[in-house]
């Protein structure tokens, strides 16, 4: 049994519909590329490790690992979970929801390997990345969160609040272990503590597209939640 090289996180919650057609764009874009793929299912009552358990069969159990919890516990203790599996050198995280098309990643392992560096991050707002789906609302809430995070943390990269991303194994691990924060706040501090480390960082323009199927994860709370993370990382600053 060869040891993929690259271990790509899917953290799932109510995606059975867009799970299969999540793991088939992966498969078509990383033909030649050594990886395995690890579902964090967070108890979803649509069926969605149902689907997985299916997909496993289909891919085999080599490809496709399913390592499920309890219940919603936070997107960062997703990613410690599914780390803890993790075969590869190399950690890819992006959501299962459609949202992160998979050609991108290709785009992320050559800026890796050419420049040797630590983390490649997916960017919305830089050299033609951008966003698809949204309304004007919507948009507005990013640029501004991102806008305001940037001039009060000045963190190196154009896209913090991003979540399609490509680690070293040992960084991400590093990383998980000295944040605090909890949901999309999670994101931004990892990448704010990653310039402060001194990590290599490159960035890969994508086309962040809103979810097909489902009901988007963004509500109010998370919104206050972003504002509370920001105010902390900006006194770890200063």
């Amino acid at each position: 049994m060869d040891t993929p090289k690259y271990s790509i996180i899917l953290p799932t919650y109510n995606e059975k519909e867009n799970l299969p057609i999540c793991i088939w764009l992966i498969e078509k874009y990383l033909k030649g590329i050594s990886y395995e793929i690890i579902i964090v299912d967070d108890a979803s009552p649509d069926g969605t490790q149902d689907v997985a358990k299916l997909l496993e069969k289909e891919y085999g159990e080599n490809k496709i690992l399913i390592k499920p919890r309890a219940g919603k516990l936070g997107l960062g203790t997703a990613y410690s979970h599914g780390l803890s599996f993790a075969r590869g050198e190399f950690i890819i995280l992006m959501d299962a929801d459609l949202s992160h098309h998979p050609k991108f990643i290709p785009e992320m392992i050559a800026l890796q390997q050419k420049y040797k560096l630590d983390i490649v991050t997916g960017t919305r707002y830089k050299n033609g990345g951008g966003v698809s789906g949204w309304d004007l609302k919507r948009k507005t809430i990013s640029k501004g969160a991102n806008f305001l995070a940037q001039f009060l943390l000045n963190p190196g990269v154009s896209d913090l609040t991003g979540s399609f991303r490509l680690y070293k194994k040992e960084v991400l691990a590093t990383l998980i272990a000295e944040s605090v924060s909890k949901g999309y706040v999670f994101q931004m501090e990892m990448m704010f503590r990653a310039k402060k480390s001194g990590y290599r960082i490159g960035e890969v323009p994508i086309s962040f597209v809103d979810r097909f199927f489902g009901e988007s994860k963004l509500g109010s709370q998370e919104i206050v939640d972003y504002a509370k993370g920001l105010l902390y990382l900006f006194a770890i600053v200063w």
